[in-house]
């Protein structure tokens, strides 16, 4: 383990001298948050029976209903017109019919390639599968791509920039190998697989004909009928020396509407009531797999889910004593956050509150578990920390100032970059309020064995540790509730173009 990456190891020495005495007030209601009621909460939402909790499903309903019936019993508010819910306005996008034929070979579907594309085309196009390699000036001046199935060698590159380029040269549509090997398309493949029939969830959107599959690179070289070597070198300058191939292509789309829905429960502050604190999770998963096992998803995101239940209880309960926040507090559980963060950006775009007067989002999402770097760790008291300082300089060390006074566990930053290869600060609902200048700070376990598998169970909570994350989650809440000043916006990370 780098010390580098572990401030708060530093931090402990440094200015543990400094850090204040704890407020027993606080720790009186941290201590609501216990082992006994995550286990309870966790054990049925991600039991076998809730058969994963996918976005629209009836399972993802009963879960949605649950949180909506806790907050009632907590005393909480409905803060949309009445309603813990607000209607999140998704179909489930479902491709009848890909087919894809080159020459005299139909290819099949999530085999030989995948349909990562859009359209709705009623017969099929027939053209020719030209190969253009590298997209570049000089390869498009040499290849005539209009109304042509395009080939595309986008290893390293990133395929999106390409595909636009493309198509507004006119490319009827496009095969592109994103990655080398047969064995690395082949996960892709069965992930694709694993998935078909069940349509593609997200918001309703103008068809786009942007024909796009995704082989592997085994697959482009057979269907050109040239080597592997011989294609790689042909994408840097010479394209037009690979023979063009008949083809022939078509997609059938359909739209069905999507029973989809966020959960809010609502505590109103005191002198500042305007200014809404978010504390958010994603309550959905992704149901269950092709033979009908149940993804339970107890880590990811059932753990950060009752987190958000119990502080939102630990709130309460101070509230019902007469010790209410100055600001407002709204306790946030979307749907769709496996979909594409979908449910986030429905609510971030379309507030119950101003954005503006949201001073902060805190986002839980993945906090039951312990992953592969500290498995062998002699103290496992960890939890990573993403973007707490992208946007405001003071939010990491408000957080970092009620580890050192309550909780003491290791505060990791290793994935807390921009550049980070894995791209958390991206990857999950905490992003969509990041977007409009929102300080964010998101709490994290890391990836496991279990991670989106049907393994993922709660045999496997660490639920101890889990108490513990959400007691720091909570000692950070009660500050950012309370403090006279909203945290500034001063990050490296702000945008000026909102």
């Amino acid at each position: 383990m780098k010390n580098k990456y572990l401030l708060s190891a530093v931090l402990g020495i440094v200015t543990l001298m400094t850090a204040r005495a704890q407020n027993p007030v606080q720790v009186k209601y941290a201590n609501s948050i216990t082992v006994a009621d995550l286990t309870k909460h966790l054990t049925y939402l991600a039991s076998d029976e809730m058969k994963g909790r996918d976005t629209g499903s009836p399972e993802g309903k009963i879960a949605a209903n649950y949180l909506a019936d806790f907050y009632k019993g907590l005393g909480l508010a409905a803060p949309n017109d009445g309603s813990y819910f607000q209607n999140v306005p998704l179909v489930s996008v479902d491709f009848s019919e890909v087919s894809l034929q080159i020459g005299k070979k139909k290819l099949v579907e999530n085999t030989d390639f995948v349909f990562t594309g859009d359209g709705n085309l009623t017969k099929a196009v027939k053209t020719e599968l030209v190969f253009l390699g590298a997209v570049n000036d000089e390869n498009l001046s040499k290849v005539n791509v209009n109304g042509k199935l395009v080939g595309l060698w986008a290893v390293g590159q990133r395929s999106n920039d390409l595909v636009t380029k493309v198509m507004d040269a006119g490319a009827a549509g496009i095969v592109i190998v994103t990655m080398e090997g047969q064995a690395n398309f082949d996960r892709i493949a069965n992930r694709y697989k694993s998935l078909d029939g069940r349509g593609r969830i997200g918001f309703d959107q103008e068809v786009k004909q942007r024909p796009i599959f995704m082989v592997s690179s085994d697959k482009m070289a057979e269907l050109f009928g040239t080597p592997v070597e011989e294609l790689k070198e042909a994408a840097k300058s010479n394209p037009a020396s690979i023979a063009a191939q008949k083809a022939s292509f078509q997609i059938v789309k359909t739209k069905t509407p999507v029973d989809a829905v966020n959960v809010m429960g609502f505590l109103e502050g005191t002198d500042k009531k305007e200014e809404v604190l978010v504390i958010s999770s994603h309550y959905d998963h992704v149901g269950v797999s092709s033979i009908g096992d149940a993804f339970n998803g107890a880590d990811d995101d059932g753990s950060g889910t009752v987190s958000v239940m119990e502080i939102a209880e630990a709130f309460a309960i101070a509230a019902r004593d007469g010790v209410k926040p100055r600001r407002s507090i709204l306790f946030l559980n979307v749907t769709g956050e496996e979909k594409g963060l979908l449910g986030s950006e429905y609510y971030s775009e379309n507030p119950i509150f101003p954005i503006a007067n949201t001073v902060n989002n805190i986002n839980i999402d993945m906090v039951g578990r312990i992953d592969y770097e500290y498995q062998k760790e002699e103290n496992k008291g960890y939890v990573y920390v993403i973007g707490s300082e992208m946007l405001s300089t003071h939010l990491k060390k408000i957080n970092e100032y009620n580890n050192i006074t309550y909780t003491n566990l290791i505060l990791d930053y290793r994935y807390d970059a921009e550049d980070d290869p894995n791209r958390f600060y991206y990857r999950s609902d905490h992003y969509n309020f990041a977007k409009f200048n929102i300080p964010v700070i998101f709490f994290f376990n890391g990836v496991h064995d279990d991670y989106h598998q049907v393994t993922d169970t709660v045999d496997k909570i660490e639920f101890p540790l889990m108490t513990k994350r959400a007691h720091l989650i909570f000692h950070t809440a009660w500050d950012l509730a309370n403090r006279e000043q909203r945290t500034p916006v001063d990050g490296s990370n702000t945008r000026t173009d909102r």
